[in-house]
């Protein structure tokens, strides 16, 4: 029955003289989103709508949860496209339309007409009436409400006529690339998957950095991160993610520097690498999945001790959560039954029993200097022998 879905949108709808870009941009989103579903996809743009067409089989639902993960769309409205035939015919077709979608009983529905077409006779209001007034007839149990209705009958007339009543709520957002790129640093754990989903739906492009600490770290914690990185990237788009060794740097920060700050000390440094991968592949910030005191590493000095070693701003989107709700919206992505599988990253393996919660900077600075004799060359062969994987 439904050959056709209308994309409602949100926030691109007041971007004035710019608007058409991003029409233009979530166009393009939902044709990647649908290439990966069987069926015959035409996704166009008509008088301040976006339109889905679909010629011949395809797999509803399916369809529908793609295009829940594409950002920018606010509801998806599954249509019913019919030839203009004349008033009459479009009641008889708007009648059929309640009978296949709806088991009518006592209930109280509103029709609301857009006649995109201003050369068809009658004007939205008078299709309201008349309208109306067919499906009164056609079901007796129906009543008017036009305030609170049950059954809401939206009608776009346009070269072809578009039925459709129910809205299917989308992720909302802005569509992916239309706010630059970010690189995230992606761990195991459960925050940093959300943080990159949270800074994507805000149109944001994303690649990732990922800290493998082998032998301290097994292959299976690395297909762990890849794994989360493919959930991300279901709604964020392909992902370089780029995979450093890190287990040099660590050993050579545990052997040289005070315990209480090895995880500061190590942060610092995974602040560097990420940002020197994120000037290479031109992304505008850094993403981390850090929020205000949720452990000893994200404290207010703590931050300001890892922000300390960035030239670009670093971008935290989950700052003023809490667990809870991280954990609430992982469970809504998909991320959060592969975030808990129990392969440890390189974070865990090295944290201090009492690691220090309110660093001083020129403390941390003073004793990084241990490591002056040899941190450039093993930062430099990190950046080298990192392995970069497509994850789509």
């Amino acid at each position: 029955m439904f050959k056709a879905f209308l994309i409602k949108y949100g926030e691109i709808g007041i971007k004035g003289k710019n608007r058409h870009l991003f029409e233009d941009a979530l166009v393009r989103q939902i044709r990647f989103a649908l290439e990966k579903i069987e069926g015959s996809f035409y996704v166009h743009k008509e008088q301040g709508r976006i339109y889905v067409d679909i010629d011949g089989f395809y797999d509803f639902e399916e369809t529908v949860a793609a295009l829940q993960r594409v950002f920018g769309i606010v509801g998806i409205c599954p249509v019913m496209k019919v030839e203009d035939k004349g008033k009459e015919e479009l009641g008889n077709d708007v009648i059929e339309f309640l009978s296949n979608v709806y088991d009518i009983r006592e209930q109280t529905f509103k029709v609301d007409t857009r006649r995109a077409k201003k050369t068809y006779p009658l004007d939205s209001m008078e299709m309201n009436a008349y309208l109306g007034g067919r499906i009164l007839d056609a079901f007796p149990g129906l009543s008017v409400d036009v305030h609170r209705p049950e059954i809401m009958v939206h009608v776009e007339i346009r070269e072809k006529i578009y039925i459709y009543s129910k809205i299917i709520p989308g992720p909302g957002g802005m569509p992916v690339g239309t706010n630059g790129k970010a690189m995230l640093l992606l761990s195991g754990g459960i925050d940093s998957p959300v943080a990159g989903y949270m800074i994507s739906k805000r149109g944001v492009k994303l690649d990732a950095t990922y800290f493998h600490a082998p032998p301290y770290t097994s292959e299976r914690a690395k297909q762990k991160v890849i794994d989360l990185a493919k959930i991300v990237a279901r709604y964020s788009g392909p992902i370089n993610l780029h995979v450093v060794n890190f287990t040099d740097i660590q050993l050579y920060i545990y052997d040289k520097c005070p315990h209480d700050e090895l995880t500061i000390i190590m942060r610092r440094y995974m602040m560097k690498i990420a940002e020197h991968f994120a000037k290479e592949t031109k992304s505008l910030a850094l993403v981390t999945g850090e929020s205000i005191g949720q452990v000893a590493s994200q404290t207010m000095q703590s931050l300001a001790a890892t922000n300390e070693v960035c030239t670009i701003p670093v971008f935290r989107p989950l700052i003023g959560f809490d667990k809870q709700e991280i954990v609430d919206i992982s469970e809504k992505i998909g991320t959060y039954e592969t975030s808990i599988l129990p392969f440890e990253d390189c974070c865990t393996i090295f944290v201090a029993k009492h690691p220090v919660t309110k660093p001083n900077i020129n403390v941390i600075k003073y004793s990084e200097r241990n490591l002056e004799e040899k941190i450039d060359e093993m930062m430099q062969t990190a950046i080298e022998t990192t392995e970069t994987i497509l994850v789509e």
